[in-house]
């Protein structure tokens, strides 16, 4: 199952975080789809990313809860969610 993790930061330096996430290994069970580094205030990174158990993505938050407010939703690509909202429709 795919799921979405936005990163807000909390503490540390910008250069801090960086060289932590350079230095950072994915958890097995999870597989990074995508991640994107934002330019905005708050939200710092987005991460898409299938996991295949609730304990790997504790690790996910476990690992940067102390910088980051992480939060963890189920996610979709659009082109499943346009075909679910047809059957949905009909």
């Amino acid at each position: 199952m795919l799921f979405a993790a936005l990163f807000k930061v909390k503490s540390g330096t910008e250069q801090e975080r960086v060289a932590r996430r350079l230095q950072w290994e994915v958890p097995e069970g999870i597989e990074i789809e995508a991640e994107y580094w934002l330019h905005t205030p708050d939200l710092e990174s987005i991460c898409i990313f299938a996991a295949d158990s609730f304990a790997a993505m504790m690790q996910v938050t476990g690992a940067w809860n102390d910088v980051y407010d992480v939060s963890i939703s189920p996610a979709i690509a659009a082109e499943e969610g346009l075909e679910l909202a047809k059957q949905m429709l009909t």
